[in-house]
């Protein structure tokens, strides 16, 4: 399990604007926030606050990826259907969630199974880990990981 002040995986990610990102070598400071699956009121309030957001992670110079194992399909249709600007990768394999340990066992009305644990981690432009939020609640996330994104970009 990936921790802060880890090197990230050296893992490359497509994402839904046709990029390829390579975890351990991102080029610039990267947030990268893992949630359980598209079109979910949980998922797309944090895929619209991140939108709202992205334009300041921008002017930061942060890039932002989600990521979920939904296909990529389904990627497309969540943002066409909610006009999001953050770009999406998907984990089909579960290579990348893996990794960084955010597959995990869950439970729910006393039944075990497997499933994302909603996480986010800011990576630095050499892919070190600067800092991890696990088991994220959704509310005022976004604004929460971009005042950290800013604060590290700053001491920099």
């Amino acid at each position: 399990m990936i921790a802060e002040g880890d090197k990230s995986p050296n893992l490359d990610i497509e994402t839904s604007d046709g990029q390829t990102i390579n975890l351990s070598e991102p080029g610039k400071p990267l947030v990268l926030y893992f949630y359980p699956k598209d079109d979910t009121s949980g998922c797309t309030r944090e895929a619209q606050d991140f939108t709202t957001l992205a334009a300041d992670f921008e002017k930061a110079g942060i890039a932002i990826v989600g990521v979920s194992r939904d296909p990529m399909k389904k990627h497309e249709k969540f943002i066409a259907k909610y006009d999001l600007t953050v770009p999406l990768a998907s984990d089909e394999d579960g290579a990348i969630s893996d990794a960084f340990g955010t597959w995990v066992e869950k439970s729910m009305y006393g039944r075990k199974y497997m499933g994302m644990e909603r996480s986010t981690f800011l990576i630095g432009a050499d892919g070190r880990v600067l800092r991890e939020w696990r088991k994220v609640k959704v509310p005022g996330h976004a604004e929460e990981v971009l005042d950290a994104a800013r604060k590290q970009a700053a001491a920099v």
